[in-house]
């Protein structure tokens, strides 16, 4: 029985874990991560750089300032995050992904502290007052939604920012994130999402507002299907981002 504010599912950590091997490989199974990354960290990090007064154009935007990224599997968003200059903690239940992490940020001279296990343990341990806190592509995979956003929240401190992308629960999501990129297209192994697990913003923000999170922006993440490219939109029918408050 899971246990309330326990968030992790063995489920979900397995089914990344199995992924770790090729999660670099922009190529593999992980392609429409690596293919949206670059959209998805710009904005975040543009908009943690302007909150603290940063141009977020400059290389080291991100400098002195502390971030955590909850899920962050081998570290797509930890070495964006830590090539701004930001200090990170990448945090995630997968031991296999964080191998894989901690391998490619050694070889890319990165220095990321990634940790093993979930938010609440992390708590537990008396880490927080974090800048800034990301979970990406990470609470449609987790077993109490209104708990991770209070860990989320308690992570940052007064004032941090809190930033999360996930799938919107639309007839359009199901077609194009479910059916249409594990099923026909390919891009993601079956089973990699459930849809009946996916988002809608209203939702999100209840659960952000429920853990004292003010929600200071939303935008879309949307691809163009003639070049692959992502970029930001106002389009929140299938993938977005939320930015809160504490």
């Amino acid at each position: 029985m899971q246990r309330e504010g326990h968030t992790a599912l063995a489920g979900e950590i397995a089914k990344f874990d199995r992924l770790a091997a090729r999660w670099w490989d922009p190529r593999g199974p992980m392609a429409p991560l690596h293919a949206m990354n670059p959209a998805r960290m710009g904005w975040i990090i543009g908009r943690i750089a302007r909150h603290h007064g940063r141009d977020p154009a400059a290389p080291d935007a991100l400098a002195g300032l502390s971030v955590l990224d909850v899920g962050c599997g081998a570290g797509l968003a930890s070495e964006a995050l830590a090539r701004a200059g930001a200090a990170v903690t990448g945090l995630d239940a997968a031991g296999e992904a964080l191998a894989a992490a901690r391998a490619h940020a050694a070889a890319g001279g990165l220095a990321i502290t990634y940790r093993e296990g979930t938010p609440e343990r992390l708590l537990a341990g008396g880490v927080g007052g974090f800048d800034a806190v990301l979970a990406l592509e990470v609470i449609e995979h987790v077993a109490d939604r209104n708990a991770f956003c209070r860990h989320l929240a308690t992570l940052a401190k007064p004032e941090g920012l809190v930033f999360l992308s996930t799938l919107n629960r639309t007839a359009r999501s199901f077609l194009l994130a479910k059916l249409g990129a594990e099923y026909v297209l390919r891009l993601l192994p079956v089973g990699t999402h459930d849809w009946r697990m996916f988002l809608r913003p209203a939702e999100l923000g209840a659960a952000l507002r429920g853990a004292g999170l003010r929600v200071a922006d939303i935008a879309g993440l949307s691809m163009d299907p003639l070049s692959g490219r992502w970029r930001i939109s106002r389009d929140v029918g299938v993938n977005y981002l939320v930015m809160a408050r504490r």
